[in-house]
C-alpha cells in the first residue's frame, strides 16, 4: 500500500486517523502501532514471514536495548549482538547475493543464489534501531522500557518504508507526551496534499520521459533526447523522493509528531557538498554521526579524513543498493567531494554562477549511475550523451518528446527553485490565506485522485532501496 493509492487515500488513512483522534492519551500510541502493523502487513501479504521479521527485530532490540541501557560491564557485547542481528538481516535479504555473484566468478566456484526479495523498508528502518541502540549505548538517550512505545517509533507507517531516518532523541519526549493541535494537524494535511502532488502530477509524468526512452532503446535515441531524459529523471527522483517525505512528515504533525526536514531544495546548491547537506538529510545526519565521527572525522589530519570520507561514500553508495553502478556513483561523489574540499569548491561557493553551471552537468551525470545498473548500457547512454555512439534512429525524436513533455520539464524546473514555497509561505501570512489556499490545496488533491485514477501512478522509487 503506497501513500498515493485510493486504498491508502480513501480508506487506511481517514480511518486510522479517526480512529486514533478519538483514542484516549494513553492509547495512542497502541492505535499508531496497530494501523503501523496492518500497514506493513498489507505490502508483506506475499511474504508473510517478513512481518514476523519486523516484528521481531522490534523485540530484540527492545531486550538488546534494556540490557545496554542497564549500563552493565557487558553492555558493549549486547551491542554487537544487536548491530550483528540488525545488519545481518540487511545483509543476507540485500546483499548477500550480489557477494554470491561476485565469487562465482571465481574459477570451480558456483554457488547458487538466494533470489530473496528485499522486504519493504529494510534500509530505513535498520538504520533507525542501529541508531536507538548505539544512541542508548552512549548515553545520549535512556532506553526505552515500554514496548508499544519503543514499536511505535520502529514502525510507525508515515516513515517506515522510505523514510526520513528519525532517531530516537529526535521523537522520545513526543512518544510519551504529545498533543494534537487543530492548527498543526491542519497544517499537517497541507504538508501532505503537497507531498503528494509532487509525487502523482510532477514525479510521474516526468518519469513517463525516462521510461519511453528505456522502452525505445538507449542506441536508438539521439543526443537531445537523451539529455532530456537524464535531467526529466533528475526531477523525477527528486519529486518522488521529496513527495514521500513531505507527505511522512505531514501525517506525524497530523498524529502530533514532529519529523526531521529530509530536503532543502537541493538543486539549488552550488557544490556537491553543499548538495548532500540538503538532499536526503536524515542519511546524511545518519553517516555522519555513526560513521564519519566515530572514524576520527576531520580531527586526525587531511589523510585520515579522505579515508573516513571514503568510507562514508561507498556506504553510502552501497545502502543504496546492491550493484557495482552504486559503488561507482558513491566513489564518483567521494571524489567531486575531495577535488571541492581540495582546490575549487570556495571557488564555486563565492561565485554562485559558476557553482550552478556546474552542478547543472554533475547533479544528472551522477544520477546517471545512479539509474542505469547495468554498465554495458551505462556505456551506451554516456555515447548517447556526448554523441559519439550510433546515429540516432529518429534524429528529431526529441521534438515529439518536447512536445509532450516539455510542459512537465519546465514546471518541474520551477519548482525545483524556492520560488512555489516561498510564494505560499506569503499567502499563508495574508489574511485571504484561507480563501487562497483551500481552493489550492482541493485542485491538488483533485487533480491527484484524477490522475490516480486514470492509472497514471506508480510506486515509490525509493521503495527499492
Amino acid at each position: 500500500m503506497v501513500f498515493s493509492s485510493f486504498d491508502f487515500l480513501l480508506w487506511f488513512l481517514p480511518f486510522c486517523t479517526v480512529v486514533y483522534l478519538l483514542a484516549r492519551k494513553k492509547a495512542k500510541n497502541l492505535c499508531l502501532l496497530f494501523f503501523s502493523i496492518v500497514f506493513y502487513a498489507y505490502g508483506a501479504m506475499e511474504i508473510p514471514a517478513y512481518l514476523y521479521l519486523v516484528l521481531g527485530s522490534v523485540v530484540v532490540n527492545w531486550v538488546i536495548g534494556i540490557l545496554i541501557g542497564k549500563n552493565t560491564p557487558g553492555k558493549k557485547l549486547y551491542l554487537t549482538i544487536g548491530l550483528v542481528w540488525d545488519f545481518g538481516c540487511l545483509f543476507v535479504f540485500k546483499y548477500l547475493d550480489f557477494f554470491i555473484r561476485q565469487f562465482n566468478h571465481v574459477p570451480l566456484v558456483h554457488l547458487p543464489l538466494t533470489h530473496l526479495v528485499l522486504p519493504l523498508g529494510i534500509s530505513f528502518f535498520t538504520f533507525q534501531i542501529a541508531s536507538y541502540l548505539i544512541d542508548v549505548y552512549r548515553g545520549d538517550v535512556e532506553a526505552e522500557y515500554d514496548l508499544i512505545d519503543l514499536g511505535t517509533y520502529i514502525l510507525m507507517f508515515p516513515q517506515l518504508i522510505a523514510g526520513p531516518i528519525v532517531r530516537f532523541s529526535d521523537v522520545q519526549k513526543q512518544l510519551h507526551r504529545r498533543k494534537v493541535r487543530q492548527k498543526e494537524f491542519l497544517d499537517g494535511i497541507q504538508i501532505f496534499i503537497i507531498g503528494l502532488g509532487k509525487k502523482v502530477l510532477l514525479a510521474n509524468r516526468l518519469g513517463g520521459l525516462w521510461d519511453d526512452l528505456k522502452n525505445v532503446g538507449y542506441d536508438s535515441i539521439s543526443t537531445k533526447a537523451a539529455w532530456m531524459g537524464i535531467i526529466a529523471y533528475s526531477m523525477q527522483l527528486y519529486f518522488d523522493f521529496s513527495g514521500y517525505s513531505q507527505m511522512a512528515i505531514g501525517m506525524g504533525k497530523m498524529f502530533g509528531f514532529r519529523f526531521p526536514k529530509n530536503f532543502d531544495h537541493p538543486y539549488l546548491s552550488t557544490t556537491m557538498t553543499e548538495f548532500w547537506r540538503r538532499w536526503h538529510m536524515t542519511l546524511g545526519t545518519w553517516f555522519k554521526e555513526y560513521v564519519y565521527f566515530p572514524l576520527g572525522g576531520n580531527r586526525k589530519g587531511k589523510g585520515r579524513m579522505y579515508f573516513n570520507m571514503f568510507v562514508v561514500w561507498t556506504l553510502t553508495g552501497f545502502w543504496h543498493g546492491a550493484d557495482w553502478n552504486f559503488i561507482l556513483w558513491g566513489m564518483l561523489l567521494f571524489v567531486l567531494l575531495v577535488l571541492e574540499k581540495t582546490y575549487y569548491g570556495r571557488f564555486l561557493t563565492k561565485h554562485a554562477f559558476f557553482g550552478h553551471l556546474y552542478m547543472l552537468f554533475w547533479i544528472p551525470m551522477s544520477w546517471l549511475l545512479f539509474a542505469v545498473s547495468d554498465l554495458k548500457l551505462l556505456g551506451v547512454y554516456l555515447s548517447k550523451l556526448y554523441g559519439y555512439g550510433e546515429p540516432a534512429l529518429l534524429p528529431d525524436d526529441y521534438t515529439m518528446y518536447f512536445e509532450i513533455y516539455g510542459k512537465w520539464l519546465l514546471i518541474g524546473l520551477l519548482f525545483c527553485t524556492a520560488l512555489p514555497e516561498n510564494l505560499f509561505k506569503k499567502i499563508r501570512k495574508s489574511r485571504y490565506a484561507p480563501v487562497i489556499i483551500i481552493p489550492i490545496m482541493g485542485a491538488i488533491l483533485g487533480l491527484s485522485f484524477y490522475c490516480i485514477y486514470r492509472g497514471m501512478n506508480d510506486p515509490f522509487m525509493y521503495f527499492r532501496f
